[in-house]
């Protein structure tokens, strides 16, 4: 996706925050080989948004995620926080960023230090910036506990002791103590039971809305993303295959491993006959893909410059950008095939 392209976009959207430009991420194999778990990816996430970012498992976006943060290094790219690339800051500048961009990770349990009770993980991040101490420290961790439902009594107990859902409040609150523009939600709700991911997904949008947040929202349950995403990136093998607002995607899909991926969505009227699509063949290796384009080998309107010529992320139509060739065919093409 160029440049130019990528802002067209991102104007009719509002502000932007954070611009992800030709992010790579490759991961050193043997024999001098390279897994390229993320591959030239660019997109933007607008003030206050929330990006959904879905895709099979190992296609790269948690990847994206954990790199956006920098708890990964990029292979190259930049990652733009108001201006500022988080790839290269160093010192001072650092800092500041990680202050304005935080992360939820998808396991509650160990993404918290067993040593030290939920009170002391929660003031880390207050005395580590010199924010608070004695007496104000405990009455803003008393503050931000209470703001995302933990109880007092919790913040007594150690990680082992709570369950899974309180657990992953602690996360939040401690992604939350130093009040940051932006916050990675790394599949936040996957390790948790049905009945407790309702709570933590109605937070993160309550305190979205409070806090002022924009979220990208890592995950593969794509009814979540639906309900929470205000635009959606599809991800296949390392690259962004589609992306649009989340009516568009849902409605209008123009990508065949999109139209496939959400053919297996579980429907509850059972009036769509709608079939799913199930593709064949195997996932290509990600270690030095070879040229073209990388969902080729499994596509139903597969030709010869698929498998020669990769398709740029182009938008197709206004907000609405596609990695295909013939992404005008493959609709009609998709109905037929589902209906069969």
């Amino acid at each position: 996706m160029s440049d130019t392209v990528a802002r067209e976009g991102a104007a009719a959207q509002g502000t932007t925050l954070i611009s992800v430009r030709n992010l790579k991420k490759y991961f050193p194999q043997s024999h001098n080989r390279k897994l390229h778990a993320v591959d030239d990816v660019s997109f933007d996430i607008m003030s206050e948004e929330t990006l959904g970012l879905v895709g099979e498992s190992g296609c790269g976006k948690s990847t994206i995620g954990n790199v956006m943060v920098r708890l990964l290094e990029a292979t190259g790219g930049q990652v733009l926080c108001e201006g500022t690339d988080i790839v290269t800051a160093r010192g001072k500048e650092l800092q500041d960023l990680r202050k304005k961009m935080q992360m939820i990770f998808q396991d509650p349990y160990s993404s918290l230090n067993p040593r030290e009770s939920i009170r002391a993980i929660l003031a880390d991040a207050y005395q580590i910036y010199h924010i608070a101490r004695g007496k104000e420290l405990k009455e803003k961790v008393d503050e931000l506990a209470a703001s995302v439902g933990l109880e007092s009594y919790v913040l007594d107990k150690y990680p082992h002791e709570l369950d899974g859902g309180k657990r992953q409040l602690t996360g939040i609150a401690r992604s939350l103590s130093l009040h940051p523009k932006f916050i990675v939600c790394d599949e936040p709700v996957s390790a948790l039971d049905v009945s407790v991911q309702a709570k933590i997904i109605n937070l993160l949008m309550q305190m979205k809305q409070k806090m002022k947040l924009s979220y990208l929202f890592v995950s593969h349950d794509l009814s979540v993303v639906r309900h929470i995403s205000d635009r959606v990136a599809i991800m296949y093998l390392g690259q962004i295959v589609e992306l649009s607002t989340t009516d568009e995607i849902f409605s209008n899909t123009l990508h065949p491993y999109s139209m496939a991926l959400l053919s297996a969505v579980p429907k509850i009227d059972f009036r769509d006959r709608r079939k799913r699509i199930v593709l064949k063949g195997d996932v290509p290796s990600p270690v030095d893909p070879k040229p073209g384009c990388r969902f080729a080998p499994r596509c139903w309107m597969a030709r010869d410059i698929c498998k020669d010529n990769s398709p740029p992320l182009t938008e197709v139509a206004p907000g609405h950008f596609a990695a295909c060739h013939f992404w005008k065919e493959s609709r009609d093409l998709a109905e037929e095939i589902s209906t069969r």
